[in-house]
């Protein structure tokens, strides 16, 4: 138990090491001059649209929740829904231990609105495989558009892919929502039932999985300069191998992570872009709504705490 206590953490923090010294070595050139003028010629369209691709990936990832409730047969109103779903990844993509810091604030939430633990827990492992089936989707087509997108990565990253494992990935999905018409029988583990998703409810994932990632990876794209750009499937490539290596690692944010990817993966673009790109992208998808979160968080334990002062009260009076 105590190692495991350990085991992430120390992952991390080695991650990041590693990261920051080869990130180091790429950017050691690279002054704030650059820096600041690669962030000033981003146009005024090309920040409307990175915050739009902000607000695209911040509503698909509330239609996660939606559909777990749907698949569960409980109904939310969509607006509790939307603030909690918001809440919750703007708080896990900068925290990290996403199904920790995740967790808690759907179940202080959904508690509050009558779902029990095993509830909350399928919602939690349903939204979590939502993502993974929009990675795996994303994953695929990008590798049939463009099956030598892994070598730009060189020797760094030991992934060999081709158009063969594009249709093996988008196979997998394909078995999925096939199984959905087949009768699977209802998983019962003690008290949790878990029943195979409708083909309503699949369909729906196929399409809010894939959404929120093409949104988030819009972000950067738009951030980007014309000069060098490869194209937004070869950007949303990227952005697929590394937002997966930095959840993997546990990397809060994907601090280093998210930007040695990048510069391996866009040779042909000038560093400062890049990373002023990431800038971008760290704004829209991670700080501004981690304040917002926060916000949100104390108004709810604010609002709770009056609420349960207030029933207390009522039942004193009525003794």
């Amino acid at each position: 138990m105590g190692f495991k206590k350990y085991l992430w953490p120390a992952v991390a923090t080695a991650t990041i090491a590693v990261s920051g010294w080869l990130l180091y070595k790429e950017l050691r050139g690279l002054s704030v001059e650059e820096l600041g003028d690669s962030l000033g010629a981003i146009t005024p369209g090309g920040w409307f649209l990175c915050g739009v691709s902000a607000v695209i990936s911040y509503m698909a990832l509330a239609g996660y929740d939606r559909i777990a409730l749907a698949h569960l047969d409980r109904h939310v109103n969509w607006l509790f829904i939307t603030v909690c779903s918001f809440t919750t990844y703007a708080l896990s993509h900068n925290v990290g231990a996403s199904v920790l810091s995740g967790g808690v604030v759907r179940y202080r939430a959904y508690s509050s609105k009558g779902l029990n633990g095993a509830e909350i827990g399928i919602l939690i492992a349903f939204c979590s495989f939502t993502f993974a089936l929009g990675t795996i989707l994303l994953a695929g087509v990008v590798l049939i558009v463009d099956p030598s997108i892994m070598e730009r990565f060189g020797d760094a990253l030991p992934l060999r892919a081709t158009a063969a494992t594009g249709y093996g990935l988008l196979t997998l999905v394909a078995i999925y929502f096939v199984g959905s018409f087949l009768k699977v029988r209802t998983l019962t583990l003690g008290p949790v039932r878990m029943a195979y998703p409708a083909p309503r409810i699949i369909l729906s994932q196929l399409l809010i999985g894939p959404l929120e990632l093409i949104g988030a990876a819009g972000i950067i794209y738009f951030a980007l300069p014309e000069v060098g750009n490869p194209g937004f499937v070869i950007v949303l490539g990227i952005f697929l191998v590394s937002f997966s290596a930095a959840l993997i690692s546990h990397v809060p944010g994907g601090l280093g992570v998210l930007e040695l990817i990048f510069i391996m993966g866009l040779p042909d673009m000038d560093p400062a872009d890049v990373i002023a790109a990431l800038l971008v992208f760290r704004l829209f998808y991670l700080i501004i709504p981690f304040a917002m979160a926060l916000g949100v968080i104390g108004f709810f334990e604010h609002s709770q705490f009056r609420l349960k002062k207030k029933t207390q009260s009522d039942d004193v009076s009525k003794n």
